[in-house]
């Protein structure tokens, strides 16, 4: 194994007298699966295709894209694996001081919407080059979509950054097929036909609807303006992020261009992701990072093992649905294991294994048989209000590979730290996983997100009643006390979530006082692109019945709303008094301290 080119000495000591691609990338260069970067690369290699690795390019001049040569084939680029907004800014729009994708958590490293910047310096390099972005970045703003931080509706970042071709979601597939299209000879702009691909187009409407399962979103200059327009795409958007009888969708901009999204790729069965996890990674950064202090992202993953993909939770908050889709497939047991075995064989491997997990860690495959022939439901959520009848709830699956990983030679510990559902928990009958996971898979203290408590709150983000979370922390107190284990719990909270007032926040400070719950984080909420709550945020209506939804926007009410959760801290005092005065609540200054 060896890392892949990072400087054109490293390519001609290959031998190659120049790339098929170069990959450009807002993240340090990190040969690791949880890194898009690393899967992407490591799977053009195994297709035969020579990639070299642009990581943190000085985006200020055109001179270093030009570090390889022109590639034989094309750019791809990726802002990393966080928007590069994210990664830049806190919900308060300050910049963060540490970057975990960086050399010593150095910030700087990345332009703001690097994609755009990164995308239109490649064209700029050589002429003609076919650029191909992807990543998710690119992924959730692959659209017209409501920018939080220009408090407006953007275009499709295909257009902005001036690229040939959009990869959404997870890419493997894709990108291959793109690599096989242009090492045929063909031109990137008549590469139009790829699922999980987002092109330009020139058809007019009736041509395109000729072709059939295709939809005509409401055009650019409609969403833009209007907020009910961009409530119908979103809507559309989201009842076709399917690849079962997801449709083409067309965006159009003026009577010469549209944006053409093609139907989502297929997840990845149980054997590609086992090829595509078995892949020859390095595991961790690149060795020119180690003067720098390291790429501070790898701590969390390098000992972790990915076990799925895709997440049926349905959480309004959570950009996964739009791109990772709604669909669970996981790996087999057997490639699991054998990933654990060659995790105990690194030098700095202390018996330990941090995750073995996904977006949700106690998903192991599709909610119900119904989805591999039919898709998944357009007009209802797997396990909001509460478990669908049809959904096959079993941890058995899950149980197994926990423990055949928990016998490898030389692994003292696995603990889960990806999210577990805890309502996907309490409704399993037929096994004990609670006893399990208190037994072996905690490290003294459980993270959990039951997000709010106000009923209200909770069907915006499309979270489980708050008694579903009761039952399950005393079911977890339970656990602990016939095992003998003192073991705790964090809980993770959401302030200012669409639909949530200041009298849902008091409702949420009330329960944390009485039940002892000390928050450990208070995230405010993020809208960031891609998600259900974004829409709701920015239209203040539910995409699908219209209905209107509260949302704070002042920064004056988000700050109160976050005090109120941390009502226990001096300085948060003045703040939660105001808040409490401004709603009535005169009778609980004083209480909440």
């Amino acid at each position: 194994m060896a890392f892949l080119p990072v400087t054109k000495k490293d390519m001609l000591d290959r031998g190659w007298e120049q790339p098929d691609f170069v990959l450009v990338t807002g993240d340090a260069y990190v040969d690791h699966p949880s890194f898009g970067t690393a899967i992407i690369s490591r799977q053009l290699e195994r297709f035969g295709y020579k990639v070299a690795i642009l990581a943190q390019p000085d985006w200020r001049s055109v001179e270093d894209f030009r570090r390889f040569g022109r590639p034989r084939l094309g750019f791809l680029v990726n802002a990393g694996n966080v928007d590069s907004m994210v990664n830049h800014y806190s919900v308060f729009k300050h910049r963060r001081k540490q970057d975990n994708y960086s050399p010593g958590g150095k910030t700087g490293n990345r332009p703001d919407r690097a994609v755009i910047v990164y995308s239109g310096r490649c064209k700029e390099a050589y002429k003609g080059i076919p650029v191909v972005i992807g990543g998710i970045e690119a992924s959730l703003r692959r659209l017209a979509h409501y920018d939080y931080w220009e408090d407006k509706v953007r275009r499709s970042i295909l257009l902005d950054a001036k690229a040939d071709i959009l990869i959404y979601g997870m890419g493997e597939r894709a990108i291959i097929e793109i690599a096989e299209a242009l090492d045929s000879g063909m031109e990137a702009r008549d590469i139009t036909w790829i699922k999980g691909t987002v092109v330009r187009g020139t058809e007019t409407d009736e041509e395109y609807t000729a072709f059939g399962d295709t939809e005509i979103l409401p055009p650019w200059e409609d969403v833009k303006e209007d907020k009910e327009a961009y409530g119908k795409s979103f809507a559309v958007q989201y009842r076709n992020n399917e690849w079962i009888k997801g449709k083409r969708l067309v965006e159009r901009y003026d009577d010469k261009l549209a944006v053409v999204q093609n139907p989502p790729q297929e997840p990845l069965s149980t054997e590609e992701l086992d090829e595509i996890y078995e892949l020859p990674y390095e595991g961790t950064y690149h060795p020119s990072y180690e003067a720098l202090g390291g790429v501070p992202a790898i701590r969390e993953v390098e000992f972790s093992i990915v076990s799925n993909r895709g997440c049926f939770g349905g959480c309004a908050f959570c950009a996964l649905t739009y791109h990772q889709g709604r669909e669970v497939r996981a790996r087999s047991k057997e490639s699991i294991v054998e990933e654990a075995k060659r995790l105990t064989k690194k030098p700095n491997f202390k018996g330990y294994i941090h995750d073995v997990g996904g977006p949700t860690a106690n998903f192991r495959g599709p909610a119900c048989a119904k989805q591999l022939e039919h898709g998944v439901c357009k007009h209802r959520d797997c396990l909001y209000p509460r478990p669908c009848g049809q959904m096959k709830i079993d941890h058995k699956d899950y149980l197994d590979v926990l423990r055949a990983v928990r016998g490898v030679p030389g692994v003292k510990k696995v603990f889960i730290r990806s999210g577990i559902r805890f309502d996907y928990l309490m409704a399993d009958k037929k096994t004990n996983f609670m006893e399990e996971l208190c037994q072996y898979h905690i490290s003294g203290t459980l993270k959990v997100a039951p997000e709010h408590v106000s009923p209200k709150v909770l069907a915006r983000m499309r979270k489980p009643e708050k008694e579903v979370f009761e039952e399950f922390s005393k079911k977890y107190k339970e656990t602990n006390e016939k095992l003998g284990l003192k073991q705790y719990m964090i809980s993770y909270f959401i302030s200012s979530h669409p639909g949530s007032d200041l009298n849902d926040a008091v409702e949420l400070a009330l329960f944390l006082k009485k039940t002892g719950f000390v928050p450990d984080q208070v995230q405010d909420f993020y809208p960031t692109p891609g998600t259900l709550a974004t829409c709701e945020y920015y239209t203040e209506k539910d995409p699908f019945t219209g209905e209107d939804v509260y949302v704070a926007k002042t920064l004056e009410e988000k700050k109160m709303q976050r005090a109120l959760l941390h009502f226990n801290k001096k300085e948060n005092r003045a703040m939660v008094e105001k808040a409490l005065k401004k709603i009535g609540r005169y009778d609980l200054i004083g209480v909440l301290r």
